[in-house]
């Protein structure tokens, strides 16, 4: 790739190139946009220990703001009350709480103090906590509120925790069980703690303490194939990741002004899990660095509402939440038949414009009209204000990327991996690609092992398939006390040290890299076919009658697939059709002639691939996937094994010993 943008990239200066560490990034970012709004917090979701004293109160339901300087201030007091706590440089410890305000602050707070920040997903069961807690030898806790204090200390008979320290105040027998150990405070007693000890020569001492290759964060990968394995992540490591996505999507010198890019006149909502690497990098790190706004939804029911009193211009997620901004739209257009048929033909022609290189003035004016009818009123219910999107933590599905190219709502997608700290690739705006993950960042070198899966797996790719292997600054030295799998993860041939991804990727010939598979995850029939189950699975994602779908088939002789339906979907077919279907919804998911209607869309899907990738079986299922149900990890991701466990029993009946025989043909 030679296109001017490259190599702009490579000559970007960008704000951690002069940071040793991640607090003096972001004394560097509140010295330079102090009266800027850093952060804004919701009144009326929490029962914040911080405010009335330190912060002025949110009025219930409406948005407060904190500027730079504030948050600086704050940050620095509650630095100097760790340290009040016994902190030290290279403690680990622990924060135990759903993305929020004080989430970023305590994080800023503990580095700054020296410590490592070490992560537990708000989530997590008590195994969990007891693990994420005693592995990384946690010295203390910082916690939400008392559910998730008493969460931590119910499992502190093994561990050697100094303090506790909660968000939110205590109330009921919680507070009457805990409010008076001399081991538990609230961030407030912190921060006055501080406020008292606080002296600026000190604080900066603590700063120069550490340095760029110190370790800054232990981040757990989410065991979805094992025991979760902390990443170590340093300062260094994060730094770098900064400036290269702001060299991709900052505000570069040589930029088109009509390009979106990420500054300092920026907003943004947070409400992915800050305990993972994409959130923790892209929507925080990041973000705090290049001066930008950072909302805190802090509740996933009244996110819509956020964007529309925030009026995000930029937004990072992961493709499920996609999918659910785009089931939601469709529903709305669904109430009635003329609107359906409204939004439907508007989605076609905003894809068609998307994708036709000189559109020409018909269906410049379609493409008027669907953006007055249908388009405008998509962005007027995220904000209004929204330029672009990332996409990452999984793969998205190229339909549903083309679905919002074309109502004028880019999503960029990239990828990478806890390991990456995160960011490996990433479309820019000057070149998106659908149904790619675009060329890597700066910095970062790529090559492919063919070994185990290559091109004559994926006869249709051109240019190289295999696993990626992955060496750059922003790569981690390893795991947590784990040599063994440091070692296994990596390899070393004459071009250096490689991190393997396991992850299948097609290097196109222009750069640009897809996504193909998991290796672990790949499917490998007993014909001896190997199928990915990522593009399948990703083709129903616009899909109005299935709502998730996860195919199996390793070991088999055909893929099958368990689909959950659109209840919703479902019974407006079914009031259609004039059928009586029952209330239960395990019982609709058995019904013959549902199974039927979903067939067909079975059918939609298998014609865009080869005939040993298709679904030959399924089964439909009344459990929707979630990270509550232990479905899906925090961050989105099929928990494959546990859904496998769960529909045990869907699956031994589509692979019945002696019928291979597709569904339809079974029935006959």
């Amino acid at each position: 790739m030679a296109e001017d943008w490259v190599a702009a990239e490579r000559r970007y200066e960008g704000p951690a190139s002069d940071a040793s560490t991640v607090p003096h990034l972001f004394e560097a970012a509140a010295a330079e946009h102090a009266d800027r709004p850093a952060q804004l917090y919701k009144g009326g979701v929490y029962d914040r220990t911080l405010v009335d004293g330190v912060l002025s109160p949110a009025p219930s339901g409406e948005f407060a703001s904190l500027t730079y300087a504030d948050m600086r201030s704050l940050v620095r007091h509650l630095a100097a009350g760790f340290r009040e706590l016994g902190v030290t440089a290279g403690d680990r410890v622990a924060v135990f709480s759903p993305t929020r305000m004080e989430w970023a602050q305590a994080d800023f707070a503990l580095l700054a103090a020296g410590a490592v920040v070490t992560t537990v997903y708000s989530s997590s069961s008590p195994d969990q906590v007891a693990y994420l807690l005693d592995d990384p030898d946690a010295t203390g806790v910082v916690c939400q509120d008392g559910d998730h204090l008493e969460r931590a200390i119910d499992v502190e008979a093994d561990l050697d925790l100094e303090f506790f320290v909660t968000f939110d105040e205590l109330t009921g027998d919680q507070a009457d069980d805990y409010g008076s150990r001399p081991d538990v405070y609230t961030l407030a007693d912190v921060h006055d703690l501080g406020e008292r000890a606080f002296e600026e020569a000190t604080y900066e001492a603590w700063l120069d303490e550490r340095g760029a290759e110190d370790l800054c964060s232990l981040i757990y990968t989410s065991g979805t194939t094992g025991e979760p394995k902390g990443v170590t992540l340093t300062h260094r490591n994060f730094l770098v990741n900064v400036d290269q996505v702001l060299a991709r999507f900052g505000d570069r010198p040589d930029k088109d002004p009509d390009l979106p890019t990420i500054d300092a006149t920026s907003r943004a909502v947070s409400f992915l899990p800050l305990a993972h690497v994409f959130e923790r990098t892209a929507g925080h790190f990041v973000n705090f660095a290049a001066g930008v706004t950072v909302a805190y939804a802090e509740s996933p029911d009244t996110l819509r509402e956020d964007f529309s009193m925030v009026r995000p211009t930029v937004g990072t997620s992961v493709p499920r939440v996609y999918e659910k901004i785009y089931d939601a739209i469709r529903d709305q257009a669904a109430e009635s038949d003329a609107r359906e048929r409204i939004f439907e033909w508007a989605v076609e022609v905003g894809r068609t414009y998307h994708e036709t290189d000189d559109p020409g003035l018909l269906l410049g004016l379609k493409r008027a009209v669907a953006e007055r009818l249908v388009f405008s009123k998509v962005k007027d219910a995220l904000g209004g204000e929204l330029e672009f999107m990332f996409s990452g933590g999984g793969s998205l599905s190229a339909e549903l990327c083309a679905l919002f190219h074309g109502m004028g709502l880019p999503i960029l997608e990239g990828y990478g991996l806890t390991e990456t700290a995160p960011v490996v690739t990433a479309n820019p705006a000057e070149a998106p690609k659908i149904g790619t993950i675009g060329p890597p960042v700066r910095d970062v070198d790529i090559t492919v092992d063919q070994r185990v899966v290559g091109g004559e797996d994926f006869p249709e790719a051109e240019g190289e398939v295999g696993e990626l292997l992955v060496a750059g600054p922003n790569v981690t030295d390893g795991y947590w006390n784990l040599p063994t799998a440091t070692e296994d993860a990596f390899t070393t041939d004459e071009d250096g040290r490689w991190f393997r991804t396991g992850d299948i990727m097609h290097v196109r010939p222009d750069g640009y890299l897809e996504f193909k598979e998991r290796l672990k995850q790949l499917l490998v029939l007993s014909t001896g076919k190997n199928v990915p189950p990522g593009p399948i699975e990703d083709a129903f994602a616009a899909s109005d009658v299935v709502e998730q779908a996860m195919v199996v088939g390793d070991g088999r002789k055909f893929v099958s697939a368990l689909l959950v339906p659109n209840p919703d979907s479902v019974r407006a077919w079914a009031d259609r059709e004039g059928i009586d279907l029952p209330a239960d919804l395990d019982a609709i998911c058995r019904d013959e002639r549902v199974r039927e209607y979903v067939g067909r869309e079975v059918d939609r899907v298998n014609a865009n691939f080869e005939d040993y990738e298709t679904i030959k079986k399924f089964r439909l299922v009344p459990v929707e996937f979630t990270a509550d149900n232990d479905l899906l990890t925090p961050s989105m991701k099929k928990k494959r094994r546990n859904i496998v466990e769960h529909f045990d029993d869907r699956i031994e009946e589509m692979y019945a010993e002696g019928d291979d025989r597709p569904d339809e043909e079974a029935a006959a």
